[in-house]
């Protein structure tokens, strides 16, 4: 009998346990979109490169090639587009890129025109990195507080990139972009929200 009410007492234990480590874990993640690692700065006010931007969410791929704008593409590489995780969800959830968004876009050459599947466009070599980020406390003059960087077009990256000039960037996705100087209107991982 002695066994016995040990037995369930330590079942009984056990379970209440696993119900308060999920009720943690749910109470720790319910509010994740609110704790975006955000931007991070070096003293001189450069952007430090965020690491693990391939593991993020790829929103997308566009190419506007040579080939299709007469030989003189204003940006002939692939653009592999990520957007970081906490940043998406809240996204998904409000149909708002939050204060502390990154977006990464990587630079790729196009390389082969055949593959095994037919002709077509294949990524080639890393080209460069760029990021894109919202800070609209650090540059609450910036057109929706977006900011534009880039590391570099040959590996190893930067590890810290200043700010492009708003006339450099900023002026066209504020002129063209679908949604709050994001194009969406090219991810449809995006566009599927529809935050308008």
């Amino acid at each position: 009998m002695f066994t016995r009410i040990n037995l369930t007492t330590m079942k009984r234990l056990m379970a209440l346990t696993a119900g308060l480590l999920v009720l943690l874990v749910l109470m720790g993640t319910s509010h994740a979109e609110d704790r975006i690692p955000g931007p991070r700065y070096d003293d001189q006010g450069q952007l430090i490169r965020a690491d693990g931007w391939r593991q993020w969410v790829f929103i997308g791929a566009p190419l506007t090639p040579n080939e299709l704008n007469d030989g003189h593409a204003s940006f002939p590489e692939f653009h592999n587009v990520y957007i970081e995780p906490v940043a998406y969800a809240h996204f998904v959830n409000t149909g708002q890129f939050p204060n502390g968004t990154m977006i990464a876009k990587e630079l790729l050459s196009v390389g082969d025109t055949e593959a095994v599947s037919g002709s077509g466009y294949f990524q080639g070599d890393f080209q460069g990195l760029e990021f894109t980020v919202k800070d609209t406390e650090r540059f609450p003059d910036e057109p929706g507080g977006w900011t534009y960087y880039s590391f570099g077009h040959e590996l190893p990256y930067a590890d810290v990139a200043k700010a492009f000039p708003t006339d450099a960037c900023a002026a066209c996705h504020e002129a063209a972009a679908d949604y709050d100087m994001v194009f969406i209107q090219y991810y449809p991982i995006l566009k599927a929200v529809d935050p308008k």
